[in-house]
């Protein structure tokens, strides 16, 4: 990284504090007080918030580490719904609202955790109907519908290990996640609506399990009245029907806290997915915690997370984190920007959201198609507003923090993958936030920013984003393939490796800037490609940048930047001479782009990742490999 990118954006960038009252009333408290205290005593920090879930049996020792493998609360038995939905039914939430659903066509279903227990007991009770049993897999390939939840959390009822494939990927890719993960039963859905569109699920299915061998059951929830899609009697069924003529007491299997939950394959924007395995107890400690103090959620908080199951995000912050914390969860199928760019904003006036989770790339849409939007509908319930899935740039963070958040709501600056499980850098609520920073390691984890030999770097200098110390939601495999877990602790010696570049400040706070793949060697020069687009989209003009390296027979490479512009701005020669002259005076001259063009739209993984191999591939005509995880 260059100098002059630590001078601009680590160094100089402001802080914003919020009111007092958040950090009075805040579930963290004083932040270094509390992280002070972990660092003191891991294991009583830990031992603390699980005391706070209900166990059918205790631990005996918190965790074991015997490196690179991790065991979190031993020989403790628990079963996670009992968590999510049982002890709220057992205390006063009985009748307390726990989800509401929107569907595009305006329909709305709420549950009750009473309503939503009785759901997941009887759908539980139907797939054991089907000889599901603890340990076998079952993959869901659903909308985002309330049947997607009632699914997973059945599944975890009796053991069962659910994968749940986002329903965007197409055959090959649903294929490739059912035959690593053996699944026995699919759960899927015969339509998903997307922009008032139907999508044909149960076609893509069928020819997905063509060539799986594993699959003895398909599930479907026909949502289509007429007609109604056929059954083939004995091994396809239908969702609510599964749950006729069966008890509505489903006892919650008794789970070791080591026991698989679930898997969930990477996207594999940079190759083979792979199948991350998450743990019973240690997985439901780190993400109700999280849930609980990060968003610092209320008793009245309704709470919106706008990812989808089908992700990391949505496992752990729509479904697990929010219902063991007893939340009340909206959810819905409707886009941004169907069927107009203030759909998300009348929906947050209507069902008055008050903690708000959402990807940079929507927030950057957002600002693309300006202030009038937002300022239509009154969005003053918001207390809390989040990101998550990349880096959130100063300028995307200001113009959320300024017109989303009307200057005085704190931005949660989420930084952590598909593999911790868990939120791992934030800034907490009621602490000082600093645009371009995520912040700081939340209380219960140890980070650093280090050279390649693994030796901290010094505050204000850039490295590699590195965990110190076990947690317990960390990923416990990779499914089938111990080298690729051991990949993660041995790139780096003695430390997780996240395969992040970070900057870390004179404050402890830290810039995570992009992946460590993502360089450009120019004339012997590292550039990160974030940096660049950050230079980028700073500009008025721009909405969203990415940027690769060419070949170059002098420089090594040349970098070539890929622009959306905002709104009322045209490309223009004397527009690409601004924007080149602007990233010369931002970075340096080292990291003006060669050339720029200009699109309406760049490949992204539907988590919001830029997948800048293809453009590259197909900037250079070579073969961009797999590109089932895009999005449209």
């Amino acid at each position: 990284m260059t100098d002059n990118f630590d001078v601009k954006l680590v160094e100089n960038a402001k802080y914003y504090t919020p009111d007092a009252e958040y950090k009075r009333t805040s579930w963290i408290g004083d932040y270094q007080k509390t992280y002070e205290k972990f660092l003191s005593d891991p294991d009583a920090f830990w031992s603390k918030i699980a005391r706070e879930l209900e166990w059918i049996r205790p631990w005996d020792q918190i965790r074991e580490w015997k490196y690179p493998y991790a065991r979190w609360f031993l020989n403790a038995q628990l079963n996670i719904t009992a968590n999510c939905l049982d002890r709220h039914v057992a205390g006063d939430r009985r009748n307390k609202v726990a989800l509401i659903w929107r569907g595009e066509d305006g329909k709305e279903r709420v549950y009750s955790y009473q309503r939503l227990l009785g759901e997941v007991m009887r759908f539980a009770n139907g797939l054991k109907s089907l000889g599901v049993k603890k340990g076998d897999c079952v993959c869901i390939y659903m909308p985002m519908v309330p049947e997607q939840l009632i699914a997973m959390l059945a599944c975890a009822r009796i053991g069962a290990v659910h994968s749940v494939v986002f329903a965007g990927f197409g055959t090959t890719a649903l294929n490739m996640r059912i035959n690593d993960a053996e699944a026995k039963v699919i759960i899927t859905a015969d339509i998903s609506i997307r922009r008032g569109k139907a999508i044909p699920l149960i076609t893509i299915v069928k020819e997905a399990i063509d060539n799986a061998p594993s699959v003895e059951h398909i599930v479907m929830y026909r949502r289509r009245k007429e007609p109604p899609v056929e059954l083939r009697p004995g091994r396809e069924h239908d969702f609510y029907g599964l749950m006729e003529g069966v008890p509505a007491d489903c006892p919650a299997e008794v789970m070791d806290a080591e026991d698989p939950l679930f898997i969930l394959y990477t996207s594999g924007s940079t190759g083979t997915p792979k199948g991350v395995v998450h743990t019973c107890g240690g997985y439901m400690v780190g993400t109700y915690y999280t849930t609980k103090t990060v968003f610092d959620l209320k008793e009245r908080d309704i709470y919106w997370c706008t990812a989808d199951p089908g992700w990391i995000t949505g496992h752990s912050y729509i479904v697990y984190g929010p219902l063991a914390v007893g939340a009340t969860v909206f959810i819905t199928e409707i886009t941004p920007d169907y069927p107009d760019p203030g759909s998300w904003w009348k929906l947050i006036e209507e069902q008055q959201i008050s903690v708000f989770y959402t990807a940079p790339t929507a927030i950057r849409t957002f600002m693309k198609l300006g202030e009038e939007w937002p300022d239509r509908y009154n969005i003053g319930s918001l207390r809390i507003i989040g990101s998550v899935g990349e880096p959130l740039n100063p300028e995307a963070f200001e113009w959320y923090y300024r017109v989303i958040g009307k200057s005085r709501c704190p931005i949660v600056d989420t930084w952590w993958q598909t593999e911790t499980g868990m939120q791992i850098i934030t800034t907490m609520v009621g602490e000082p936030m600093r645009p371009g920073f995520a912040g700081k390691a939340i209380p219960g984890v140890e980070v650093d920013v280090v050279n390649k030999d693994g030796k901290p770097v010094p505050p204000g200098s850039g490295g590699f984003l590195v965990i110190k110390k076990p947690w317990p939601s960390m990923l416990r495999m990779v499914y089938k393939n111990d080298e690729r877990y051991r990949t993660y602790w041995e790139t780096i010696k003695g430390c997780y490796t996240a395969g992040d570049l970070a900057v870390k400040g004179k404050d402890g706070y830290i810039m995570v800037i992009g992946r460590a793949d993502d360089i450009i060697i120019v004339s012997g020069h590292n550039i990160g490609t974030a940096e660049v687009e950050s230079a980028l989209v700073s500009h008025h003009a721009v909405a969203e940048a990415a940027v690769i390296g060419k070949p170059d027979a002098i420089k090594g490479n040349a970098i070539k930047a890929f622009v959306i512009l905002r709104l009322g701005n045209k490309a223009s020669e004397k527009l690409t001479q601004d924007l080149m002259y602007h990233v010369r005076i931002t970075i340096g001259p080292i990291a003006v782009p060669h050339e720029i063009e200009y699109v309406d739209k760049l490949p992204k993984t539907r988590s919001g990742k830029i997948m800048r191999r293809v453009l590259k591939a197909k900037e250079l005509g070579m073969d961009p490999g797999d590109i089932s995880t895009l999005d449209e």
